[in-house]
């Protein structure tokens, strides 16, 4: 907590969990409520929430959100039971009776999710089709390669973009805390209500780069659906090689140009991967029209988003004439979503680096 204040106070380094505490705060202030269930949800299965604090002597339970303001509005959080059908389905019907309540649903780890399917098919996904019933869910999956093999890796964000159509749901994997924030706050703010999927991170909570100024925050600051480091006009000269990639693996990739001073390479990160954001990734790609362009991910060839953003790219390469083409470097195709050998984790993380940055693509 004096960490946190620190951040606030200086303006700067804010962090991932700082920046979920901030948007429920803020929500609660302006009188909305907010609701966050999942299996170990008050302290953060990785220990980085903090939410809910007990009296070491009498083991009393104390909520801080629940008591910084005299007029805010409820906050409940629930270390729910394991049970991801029924504990999915309890939110899904309270997100309907209280839009006026955020209500989450996080995942222990996304692959967690699979016992919820059920849910997620046949209400969250389908519902305002059939039924006109708006939700506005929102869903914590923690996702990402980190070699803990292939329960603890994959939210299956593959399934959620396949099921992507009508503007039925949101898709976003975010890479700072700022657009967290934002994406948090715009589920109430606007004037009506969708499902949002959020790829959340792991390792990457505290990552030394995982962090936002406090000015993204404020002063008319928003949530963006794409993102990329500015450059001086004489540096966008030198750009050969664009990157496009979505969630934790663009800290690796960041790393990885910066130890090989590679001054051609540029990153371009998909924030919101549905709906897609067509005009805005038109516009980067225009700036780059001689540049070789390379979807970069760490899941399996036939998961992640590559079967869903390549026919999407391919087509604003279309619509504005150039004679690009789009690679994939990435695992190859897979049953499993991540092997259980770390080693070799370890080995195919940096072979993907070594492909995307500094290899010849090839078909």
């Amino acid at each position: 907590f004096e960490e946190r204040l620190q951040s606030i106070e200086k303006g700067k380094s804010i962090d991932w969990a700082t920046a979920e505490a901030l948007a429920c705060a803020s929500l609660l202030k302006e009188g909305f409520g907010v609701r966050l269930s999942g299996q170990d949800s008050g302290r953060g299965t990785f220990g980085h929430r903090h939410a809910v604090l007990y009296d070491q002597v009498d083991e009393k339970r104390f909520v801080p959100l629940r008591h910084f303001d005299k007029k805010q509005g409820y906050f409940e959080i629930v270390d729910s039971f394991l049970s991801e059908f029924g504990v999915l389905g309890f939110e899904y019907g309270y997100s309907q009776a209280d839009p006026q309540t955020l209500v989450i649903w996080e995942a222990q780890f996304g692959d967690f999710a699979n016992g919820a399917q059920i849910i997620i098919d046949q209400f969250i996904t389908t519902g305002e089709r059939k039924w006109l019933r708006m939700s506005g869910l929102t869903l914590l999956m923690p996702h990402g390669h980190e070699g803990q093999g292939p329960e603890h890796t994959s939210s299956r964000l593959e399934r959620f973009l396949q099921m992507c159509a009508e503007d039925n749901i949101q898709v976003v994997n975010c890479t700072t805390p700022a657009n967290y924030f934002h994406v948090l706050r715009r589920q109430l703010h606007r004037k009506f209500r969708k499902p949002l999927i959020v790829m959340t991170p792991k390792s990457t909570l505290r990552h030394k780069r995982n962090v936002s100024p406090i000015n993204d925050f404020t002063n008319g600051s928003t949530f963006h659906r794409l993102l990329r480091n500015v450059l001086t006009s004489q540096e966008e000269k030198q750009i050969n090689r664009v990157l496009l990639c979505s969630g934790k693996i663009y800290f690796e990739l960041l790393e990885q140009i910066e130890i090989l001073e590679k001054k051609n390479v540029f990153i371009l990160r998909l924030e919101q991967l549905y709906p897609f954001p067509y005009e805005a990734t038109k516009l980067e790609l225009k700036r780059f029209p001689k540049a070789v362009l390379i979807w970069v991910q760490e899941e399996p060839k036939n998961m992640g988003a590559w079967g869903f953003v390549k026919s999407r790219i391919k087509s604003i390469i279309r619509s504005i004439k150039t004679q690009q083409k789009l690679y994939y470097v990435g695992r190859r195709a897979a049953a499993s979503p991540a092997t259980g050998v770390y080693d070799r984790h370890l080995a195919n993380q940096k072979n993907i680096l070594r492909l995307a940055i500094e290899t010849d693509v090839k078909e």
